[in-house]
Formats: C-alpha cells, structure tokens, sequence
C-alpha cells in the first residue's frame, strides 16, 4: 500500500490506497473523486430522524462512489415503483423499495440522476430518465416501462461543458416539454429540450445557457410553478425562472445556520398542496427543509437521518430525492439519500468500504420538525 496526502477544497485526508487506484505517475496522479467532499461526520447536528431501510451497497468500493438517487411511482398503483441511484465510477442502478437490487446498467461514470414520467414515445408512454454522463461529456437518457419497470438506455444529449456533473429535469406545466438540466464543476448550466420523434429517436434543442461564480451540483425543477433551484455548493441555492432567462437570487445562504457547504443534493416533496425543498448539508451531515409553495421559501428546521431498524445512519450527505403521497410501503411519501459510509459502527475517521442509499419515512421528518 501507498499513503498519499491530499488536500480537497480546505479538507485534508490521509488515504492508504490499493494498486488499483494507482496509475503511471503515482499519488499525484489519483482521480479525486476517489474521495469524498465530506468530513463523514459520525453524527449529523440536524434533529434525529430514524432511518426506515437501505439500498444494497453500489458496487465499487473503497471509493467515492454513490452520488445521487430518484424515485419513481406507480401513479396507477403506487405499490410498485422503483428508486435509481448512480454509482459514479460504474454505472446506473435499480432498486426495489425493499432495497434489492433489481437492474444495473454499466454506463460508467454517472453522476446524478432524475426522472419525469408520461414521457410520449411510438412505443406509447414511457419515463424519461436522465444521468449525467461525465465519461461521454453530456446527459445519458433511459426509458423506462411503466408496465414491466425495465429500464433501458436511449440515447446522449452532447453538451460541451467541461464536466458533466449536476443534474435535474423539468416538465413545463402549460406546454408539456421536457426539459434536462446539467451543469459542470466550473459553474456553467445548459438547459436542453428533449422529445422523441416518429421514429423513436432522440430530438433536442439547447434553450439557453447561463452560469454561477463556483462549482455547482445540485438542482431541482418546481414544474407547476416554473421554478429552477440549483445549489452553489460553497454558498447556498439559487432560485431561477425555468421558462425565461433571468439572473436568479440567492434564497438560501451558505454558510448559515442552515447550510454548512458543502451544498449538494436538492430535491422537492409536494405532500396534498404543500410543496417542501429539501438541501443536502455535507459539512454537518444534516438536511434543511423549506416550504417552497409561496412567494418565498419558508425555512423549517434540519433533520438527520440516525441509525433504527438495524441500519446505520446517514453521514456525509451527497445526493437526495423525495417523494410525497403513498411510495410503496411509505404511506405519505419517501426521503432516499446517500450515505457516505454503509457501515454500522465506523468512526468518523475511517476510510469508507461502501456507500449505499438509505431510505427515511417522510412522516417521520414532519413529526421530528414539528410541521
């Protein structure tokens, strides 16, 4: 083994690596997205929530590796359903919500992932699902079947950013197009319309591009009113028109009693006719809650999701979804985000071995936050 100092950002680690990370000029040389953003604190500062279950653990390990999951539902039976979560070194995965593993696709280097369904297509309606593709420098594009729950791959949206990294998708409410947004780790955001023609094919056209001062990741589309949420990672979520170019306004800062960067995964619940944000806290291992169905976002307090049921807690929060109404065995919806370290036990300071994605009841966050 060799041991390497590195530094990420304002973080150092010591990090003892096997060969198989090694390449022709040594410890200078490794990929750092071997290693994580997060401190992997041993317990998140956010009021306790239990966890409900897990993911089976992403295939590559000793890594940086799980990154970013959606949920899809059934609308005609939301008994069945799945949750995709991207292992950023290998590939696309599909879970049961049992936590099963039920497809994989070796894609490569995917980096968040998000769906919208009712997706029109020769073949009849389909989910359109997205992945940034970091390897192929654009957007990966899947199908999905709403009948059988295979998902199969589609088609590239070629983007020239310097890094495919962050991902969302949006389905305007007055025209019905579906639209991919990515942006890369120098700040810069294109956002893309898809469509699928006679034949089956993948149609896009760019809509505009635009860009923030530092590296960004996540973000999340608000379809019914319009609203495009992307998350600066050093310094809080921006707020953007989806329909019209605009500048956008910073609606939650960071550093703050809120958010302690990094700021990485963003993702809406609407639960009846309220709508909540909810924004990955990576250097506390928490996760803020907003109402997000007025003019302004409500801020309500941060949860964490801590160890019950015989699965360990979150630490090092990265990519997160949610859901509202029934999600399977999830009566009033479901939180799924990944966790840095899938062991129970390990110490703050341990290298991870796996990373997997844990599962919170959504009844659980409102009654730990009081809302």
């Amino acid at each position: 083994m060799i041991s390497c100092q590195y530094s990420n950002g304002n973080i150092s680690r010591l990090a003892s690596l096997t060969s198989a990370f090694l390449v022709i000029s040594g410890c200078a040389a490794l990929d750092p997205e071997l290693f994580s953003d997060s401190r992997r604190m041993a317990v998140g500062a956010g009021t306790p929530v239990p966890v409900a279950g897990e993911t089976q653990a992403v295939g590559t390990t000793r890594a940086d590796a799980a990154d970013d999951p959606e949920i899809w539902v059934d609308p005609r039976d939301p008994s069945r359903g799945v949750i995709l979560g991207t292992d950023k070194q290998a590939g696309l995965y599909v879970y049961g919500f049992d936590g099963a593993v039920r497809a994989f696709i070796p894609d490569g280097r995917l980096n968040n992932v998000d769906l919208r369904g009712g997706f029109p297509t020769p073949q009849g309606e389909r989910v359109l699902v997205a992945a940034s593709d970091r390897g192929r420098m654009g957007a990966a594009l899947y199908l999905l079947n709403p009948d059988t729950l295979e998902l199969t791959p589609w088609g590239l949206v070629p983007l020239d950013l310097t890094e495919p990294y962050g991902l969302c998708m949006g389905r305007r409410a007055h025209t019905g197009d579906y639209v991919v947004i990515v942006n890369s780790t120098d700040g810069q955001v294109r956002q893309v319309r898809v469509s699928a023609d006679t034949q089956g094919r993948v149609v896009t056209h760019e809509e505009r591009r635009f860009g923030l001062a530092t590296q960004v990741e996540g973000c999340v589309v608000d379809d019914a009113r319009g609203r495009l949420y992307i998350g600066e990672e050093a310094r809080g979520v921006w707020q953007f028109d989806l329909n019209a170019p605009d500048e956008g306004r910073l609606v939650a800062e960071a550093p703050s009693a809120m958010l302690v960067p990094d700021v990485e995964g963003l993702t809406l619940l609407h639960d009846g006719t309220e709508s909540f944000l909810i924004a990955s806290s990576q250097g506390d291992s928490a996760f803020a809650v907003w109402r997000a169905d007025g003019p302004e976002l409500a801020y309500l307090g941060r949860f964490s999701p801590a160890a019950a049921n015989g699965v360990d807690g979150v630490t090092g929060t990265d990519g997160v979804a949610a859901l509202g109404g029934q999600v399977g065995p999830f009566p009033a919806g479901l939180v799924v985000m990944q966790d840095d370290v899938d062991a129970e036990g390990e110490e703050a300071s341990t290298r991870r071995a796996r990373q997997n994605y844990k599962l919170v009841d959504w009844r659980e966050v409102r009654r730990a936050l009081g809302f």
